[in-house]
């Protein structure tokens, strides 16, 4: 995809704040902590395309209304994924903006996730 200038400005001002994780680090993390919340930012029709097995789901639009009745404690260790890693990176700057202050983004977002073979939900063909 073919992202404009000015969303590219938007995402590299939230990287500027927002840390960053890769897979092989993920799976460490998941290991040494079982509370993680893996966090899928993406659209609603993406999620239910596929999503990592162990992930659960808070749309971007909608993310800054419902983050803390669905994550109340701030300081929960939360990798949010989107589609390849600039939304994700927008919705955990606004989360850190909210007071979270163990959030990062996954490098590579759900595309890099299938590429490394991670376990994915998906919906099962209607027969």
């Amino acid at each position: 995809m073919q992202h404009t200038p000015g969303f590219l400005h938007l995402v590299d001002d939230a990287k500027s704040r927002i840390q960053e994780i890769s897979i092989p680090d993920l799976r460490l993390r998941l290991a040494a902590n079982p509370k993680l919340v893996l966090l899928d930012v993406r659209e609603e029709s993406e999620w239910g395309a596929g999503h990592a097995t162990q992930a659960s789901h808070l749309g971007k639009g909608i993310l800054e209304r419902d983050l803390e009745t669905r994550f109340p404690e701030k300081n929960a260790e939360i990798i949010m994924y989107c589609g390849g890693g600039y939304r994700s990176a927008l919705a955990g700057d606004a989360a850190q903006k909210m007071g979270y202050t163990h959030v990062r983004s996954l490098i590579g977002g759900y595309k890099g996730l299938v590429a490394a073979g991670w376990e994915m939900t998906r919906p099962t063909p209607a027969s």
